[in-house]
């Protein structure tokens, strides 16, 4: 009976493990999300819009929209070949 209870306090300690690396690096993802996010808009402010001129706005944004699913795209592409091997 001890040994059922021991095996099982081991399964848990190794679930929360798993879950606790599992949040911390999603929280490490989005972290790093945001900081390309803020560099993909600085790239947009400082040489899209100037070249378009002050009604860049939906244009802008059409380009920003498709600089993230670009990378987004190739990211998972990547981890999913990770994954594989």
């Amino acid at each position: 009976m001890a040994d059922k209870e021991t095996q099982k306090e081991k399964n848990l300690r190794e679930q929360t493990v798993e879950q606790m690396l599992t949040l911390i690096t999603s929280a490490f993802g989005l972290v790093a999300a945001l900081a390309w996010n803020q560099v993909i808009q600085e790239i947009i402010t400082d040489y899209v819009k100037p070249f378009f001129g002050k009604d860049s706005g939906l244009i802008s944004l059409l380009i920003y929209a498709v600089i993230v699913t670009v990378f987004a795209v190739l990211v998972t592409y990547f981890v999913a070949r990770l994954k594989k091997d």
